[in-house]
């Protein structure tokens, strides 16, 4: 079952549905169940999340802007349309290079 506040067959312009906070990193659940979900991150340029673990297997796809990781201290630089992949666990670190959308998939192994 889909925990969500959408409705299902609903059609929505995704980077549309996170605004960039003025003091935080955004965060905004598109639906969850306990296999995973998807969530949308939402970055002002030079923001940034301290180095943690990923939660579950994760496809990072950027919507918008350019954002840099450093996955197991390697630098990656990703801009708008690139993904990326990261096994559960893994530690990584994110800055903004400017503002940015990110869109996050976690599948739990």
């Amino acid at each position: 079952m889909l925990n969500t506040d959408y409705g299902i067959g609903e059609v929505r312009a995704l980077a549309s549905q996170i605004e960039n906070e003025t003091d935080k990193v955004g965060f905004k659940n598109v639906f969850d169940n306990s296999n995973g979900g998807v969530s949308i991150l939402s970055f002002r340029a030079g923001q940034s999340l301290a180095e943690h673990l990923a939660p579950a297997e994760v496809m990072v796809y950027v919507m918008d802007g350019e954002v840099r990781f450093t996955v197991e201290g390697k630098l990656r630089v990703l801009k708008s349309g690139d993904f990326m992949l990261m096994c559960e666990g893994t530690p990584h670190s994110v800055v903004a290079k400017s503002d940015a959308k990110v869109m996050l998939v976690k599948i739990k192994p």
